[in-house]
């Protein structure tokens, strides 16, 4: 449990710092902003570095951070001379998690992300100082957003679990925040959208690879709770790089969807689309990740009615509502004599709990990053079995920032809503390829949650922001 004022210092700092950099349409406050989130860092970090017991000595310390720092100062140079790598280079790295000691806890951080995106930041800072303008977030992006992360690092003050808050502040809402601040204000020439989505698809068939090579080998890298699970089925999920099946399935799905909407725009031809779609799917086949499957299929069928001629989306809407008949009618009968809990494979017990915890903290929740410990301690004083924390960002939410932190989230959803339209308006096959990302998270969100931790949603959104913003991109290329 952390201690001392460093956190709610950490946590205030970040509040504010997120809210400027976000509304920020001068130089002045886009630079306080970015200072702030800077000392919030700083904080929070320091009091999770703290409560580690097992620190390596000092001269590893010492040699990490200085390695840390030229990356970060190398990358700062080339931002500066070349802003317009910088949504390239977050997206590069965004997947890549690195198994990490938090707090006596292992997680798995984003650590080649925090890097690029501090020298981002910092060439950001560098070429306001030289008199370089401020772009604005698109205001119905930026004012609940930056609401919605200032109330969650309110929620340290009366957060159950204050380690889980400071490394949900540290490691996602605040950094998502800047990166959020950083890509709505490079700028976007007329080859930012092609380039994005060759990265984005040779970055994840990479992982599709290393997947299939998985199937062959039987090797997993930083998932050993699946290969003991491995042990006692009948088929053998894969997770990549990754340290859960779910995760790797979920970007499987966003490389998915831009290919399918670069199809319908005629930008890529049918042989090539359908065979980075063959070797995606094969990656996305044996993580036998549900959720993500789900995901990708509401999204594809929203973008292609989107993209397609009227007349034939009435007839895709007729099949589709037939086929849904079906499906449910199939499932309904195979699963009749199964219990709801089998049927959900345990994520209705897992809504129980996480409803009492919304029903007996509704006014304001349990703090930020607070649910696990929340249920935990329910369970434990009603002498039940200890279920796994929520798997449903809604639910999450509600249980974490209550009433609050509900409305303000369907606030966000309905400004991210807002600004993917306004970008549609402008430049269609690219944000509908942005549109189809965010939903596929959204959509993963409902099964699996991750909706705030995933820094490609906040990339999308930040995207979108630009087109929305400067009104410019009809002339460019899809």
């Amino acid at each position: 449990m952390l201690s001392g004022p460093l956190p709610e210092l950490g946590a205030a700092a970040g509040g504010i710092g997120a809210i400027l950099v976000l509304v920020a349409g001068r130089r002045a406050v886009l630079l306080g902003g970015l200072a702030l989130l800077t000392a919030a860092e700083a904080l929070l970090v320091t009091a999770l570095a703290r409560d580690v017991t097992d620190l390596p000595g000092g001269a590893t310390v010492a040699a990490v951070a200085v390695g840390g720092a030229v990356a970060i100062a190398a990358v700062a140079v080339i931002l500066v001379r070349v802003p317009a790598l910088a949504p390239l280079g977050l997206l590069a790295v965004a997947p890549f998690r690195v198994p990490v000691d938090v707090g006596n806890e292992d997680a798995f951080l984003l650590i080649p992300l925090y890097v690029v995106l501090a020298g981002a930041c910092t060439a950001l800072a560098v070429r306001t100082l030289r008199g370089a303008a401020v772009r604005p977030v698109h205001f119905a992006l930026a004012v609940p957003m930056g609401a919605f992360v200032a109330l969650a690092a309110a929620s340290m003050l009366w957060a159950d679990d204050r380690q889980g808050a400071a490394v949900q502040l540290a490691f996602f809402l605040l950094p998502f925040s800047a990166l959020v601040a950083v890509v709505a204000r490079s700028p976007m020439p007329p080859t930012t959208p092609r380039r994005l989505a060759v990265t984005l698809v040779a970055v994840t068939c990479g992982l599709a690879l290393v997947g299939l090579w998985q199937v062959q080998s039987g090797e997993l890298f930083f998932a050993p709770d699946v290969e003991v699970s491995n042990e006692y089925t009948s088929y053998q999920r894969v997770t990549s790089l990754f340290n859960d099946p779910s995760i790797y399935g979920r970007h499987l799905a966003d490389a998915m969807v831009v290919v399918v909407v670069t199809l319908w725009a005629g930008t890529v031809g049918l042989a090539a689309g359908a065979g980075l779609l063959a070797l995606l799917w094969a990656g996305l086949f044996f993580s036998y990740s549900q959720s993500s499957m789900v995901a990708l299929s509401v999204s594809v069928l929203v973008v292609s009615l989107v993209s397609m001629r009227s007349s034939l989306r009435r007839v895709v809407v007729v099949v589709t509502l037939a086929a849904t008949i079906v499906v449910v009618g199939f499932v309904a009968v195979v699963a009749r004599d199964e219990s709801f809990r089998r049927i959900t494979s345990g994520r209705s017990d897992i809504a129980v709990s996480t409803s009492g915890v919304i029903r007996e903290n509704l006014p304001l929740g349990v703090g930020i990053g607070s649910e696990r410990e929340a249920t935990r301690q329910r369970a434990e004083e009603r002498g039940d079995a200890v279920r796994s924390v929520s798997h449903t960002t809604p639910l999450t939410v509600a249980a974490e920032l209550g009433i609050l932190g509900i409305a303000l989230y369907l606030a966000v959803l309905a400004g991210a809503a807002w600004t993917l339209l306004a970008a549609y308006r402008r430049r269609r096959a690219f944000a509908l390829a942005l549109a189809g990302v965010t939903l596929v998270i959204f959509v993963h969100s409902l099964f699996y949650s991750g909706f705030l931790e995933d820094p490609i949603l906040w990339g999308a959104l930040a995207l979108a922001s630009v087109l929305a913003v400067t009104g410019e991109p009809r002339r460019w290329a899809p």
